[in-house]
């Protein structure tokens, strides 16, 4: 059975746009490039021949994952999932440190789509592993680097 790789439609939206980017732009970039420094002579001593076949390599490789990560993805839209107030992949929430009352709103996204600067962590982070299941007014207690620190669920919102 293949694994499913969960991810939002703008997580799905982007990488299809990532792989058409890298099939119809880089791969032709990156093919004249070689052309180009073939055309210079002696391939042994011709560092932009190498760099450009380095770089052929790495688009390759990265057209392969993304189309892997494509083909195995489970696109979950917010407004078919089951709205009971509990947190689960995709919902965004908001969670209170009950220490020091700070708080943070965090949307719960696949492995590719998370950036912390964003505010949206990987179903598979600590704190998002933490959070699944949890509804308003529950408490978590979640490892971090510095210690267990616990979080009540302020808000689940479906968006």
């Amino acid at each position: 059975m293949v694994q499913r790789y969960p991810m939002t439609p703008e997580g799905h939206l982007a990488l299809t746009i990532e792989l058409q980017e890298r099939k119809s732009v880089e791969r032709p970039r990156i093919i004249a490039s070689i052309a180009e420094a073939r055309a210079h002579g002696d391939l042994k001593e011709n560092a932009e021949y190498h760099a450009a076949k380095e770089q052929q390599s790495f688009c390759e490789g990265r057209i392969r994952e993304v189309e892997a990560k494509l083909s195995a993805a489970e696109v979950i839209e917010m407004a078919k999932v089951l709205q009971d107030g509990r947190v689960v992949f995709g919902v965004t929430v908001e969670i209170e440190n009950l220490e020091t009352e700070e708080r943070k709103q965090y949307k719960i996204v696949g492995d590719d789509e998370a950036d912390f600067k964003l505010n949206k962590i990987s179903l598979n982070s600590p704190i998002a592993r933490g959070l699944i299941g949890k509804r308003e007014g529950d408490e978590a207690k979640i490892e971090t680097p510095k210690g267990v620190v616990e979080y009540e669920v302020m808000k689940v919102l479906y968006i």
